[in-house]
């Protein structure tokens, strides 16, 4: 990978399509059969707490080959005070270009320009192991719990401010924008069936399996 070949841009709505198909790609048959994570950028970029500016896609080569979204996010601290942080998800590097630094490369640079608009810091839910290579450290060894699953290891907090979490003690929950799919699964069908029809596994290593 050279950083020469790579451009990190905003996306625009010529590229909505193209973008979902490769978030489809990317998660298929991952986390469970099938995939949402498309629908969820889908829906996401008409809601107040998409951010635009970090709305990001990856081109090596002028080919369109990762994809990555934040929001604003609130953790709840045990006396009641909402403190504005942001999240990130889904983040998105196509199949045929997985596995080698183009994930990381986006989500750093990425880091740096929430960081510039001024954001305090970013929780998530992933892989220790690939989000630990930057910066992230288990959120409950912070003081912050995730609402659905407060012992969570893949529940993971980056400070961007130096302190800004500093004796905050409190509670994160996803934002109400990722139970789009569950909300209406009607919805969700009738979007993905514009897709080319993949097959939907159960796999190994699967949420559940």
């Amino acid at each position: 990978m050279t950083k020469n070949d790579l451009l990190i841009r905003r996306e625009t709505p010529e590229d909505y399509h193209q973008t979902e198909m490769l978030v489809r790609e990317a998660f298929w048959n991952v986390y469970h059969p099938g995939c949402n994570e498309h629908y969820i950028l889908h829906c996401y970029r008409s809601k107040k707490d998409f951010i635009p500016e970090l709305d990001l896609v990856l081109e090596k080569d002028g080919q369109l080959i990762g994809q990555i979204m934040y929001v604003h996010s609130e953790i709840k601290t045990d006396k009641g005070v909402m403190i504005p942080i942001v999240t990130f998800g889904p983040l998105s590097i196509h199949p045929n270009f997985s596995r080698r630094g183009y994930g990381k490369y986006l989500l750093d640079n990425s880091i740096k320009k929430a960081a510039a608009l001024g954001a305090g810091a970013i929780a998530i839910t992933g892989n220790p192991l690939f989000y630990g290579k930057s910066g992230f450290v288990a959120g409950k060894s912070r003081g912050i719990r995730y609402a659905s699953d407060p012992e969570a290891e893949y529940f993971l907090i980056k400070e961007l401010k130096p302190d800004f979490l500093r004796d905050v003690k409190g509670t994160f929950m996803d934002p109400e924008g990722y139970l789009e799919p569950f909300r209406h699964p009607e919805a969700f069908e009738r979007y993905d069936a514009q897709f080319p029809k993949k097959e939907k596994l159960v796999l190994p290593g699967q949420l559940g399996n």
